[in-house]
């Protein structure tokens, strides 16, 4: 699986506005300084959640953008679905509409297994858990074995 850039951007931002949730609207500008993202590539991520039901906005002076409903609420998954799409596509296609033949048949079964997984963890971690550094413990066990830290 590939994490873009845009969905690395979103997380990211989604992260700080769940940590500032008591501190009222944040600014583009506030965002992108504070998580490095290029500030009008940011812009676009943010009209995307917005436009996704992740986040409100507010012009004005003492405007900005916020979460639209509690940073518990939001998984990791839900944020990377409106910015990107699917969480896992073989060719631009969504596993259950694919077909394979021949020796390559299992290959189906696989890239379902695959989703399942990635579902899991994704849709299983809200914005919450990783503002507050508590991650659920199965996400953590995977991250114990020191293979899962290594390219092969």
């Amino acid at each position: 699986m590939r994490i873009s850039a845009r969905a690395d951007y979103a997380v990211r931002a989604a992260l700080q506005l769940a940590a500032a949730r008591d501190a009222g609207p944040l600014k583009a500008e506030a965002i992108a300084q504070a998580q490095d993202i290029p500030h009008k590539f940011l812009e676009g991520i943010l009209n995307d959640m917005r436009r996704g039901g992740l986040v409100h906005s507010r012009r004005g002076g003492n405007g900005g953008y916020r979460l639209a409903k509690p940073a518990e609420e939001i998984s990791i998954a839900d944020v990377i679905r409106v910015v990107d799409g699917p969480l896992v596509s073989v060719r631009g296609v969504r596993p259950p509409e694919l077909s394979y033949t021949g020796p390559a048949e299992s290959l189906l079964p696989l890239w379902i297994a695959l989703r399942a997984n990635v579902r899991q963890i994704l849709d299983g971690v809200s914005l919450a858990d990783v503002a507050s550094a508590e991650l659920p413990d199965p996400v953590s066990a995977l991250t114990e074995d020191p293979a899962s830290w290594s390219n092969p």
